[in-house]
């Protein structure tokens, strides 16, 4: 990410990578913020990439066609967020190519482990009683070092 400062080393570990779940929040063009709670799983390209795996043309993926800015704050599954919870900045991109998609996804898998391997298997078993899947994008977000609040 550019002008990312790199106050961390590879060795430390953000304080996103161990949340269950973390609230991803883009922005419309209005400016107006949509907070959406996801798995936040790192990637391994260093200590400050994540990566999250969504159904393609969601309101996030549209949302972050128009503007990378996002910000990040740890929650629960349903997304509530406790006082005093820091909040980061960062910057995403979609990335719908299967490369992409795959390398989101092995992030998703080595941190949440069974669950997400779970809803793989939903898919396949939906895909054979004749259940289209929805086709997948994975979100590669670069979260600076250190919180804005």
């Amino acid at each position: 990410m550019v002008g990312l400062a790199h106050s961390l080393t590879v060795m430390d570990q953000h304080p996103l990578a161990s949340a269950q779940y973390v609230e991803l929040t883009t922005f419309r063009r209005t400016g107006v913020a949509v907070p959406t709670p996801v798995w936040f799983a790192p990637t391994g390209a260093g200590p400050t990439s994540f990566a999250v795996i969504t159904v393609d043309d969601t309101g996030k993926t549209k949302r972050l066609a128009h503007t990378t800015r996002v910000e990040l704050r740890a929650c629960d599954f349903r997304g509530r967020v406790k006082d005093g919870t820091p909040t980061f900045r960062g910057v995403a991109r979609v990335d719908r190519d299967a490369d992409g998609v795959a390398a989101a996804r092995r992030a998703v898998v080595a941190k949440y482990g069974l669950p997400a391997r779970l809803s793989d298997i939903v898919d396949r078993v939906g895909s054979k009683v004749g259940l289209r899947r929805a086709a997948r994008a994975g979100i590669f977000v670069e979260v600076e070092p250190e919180p804005v609040s």
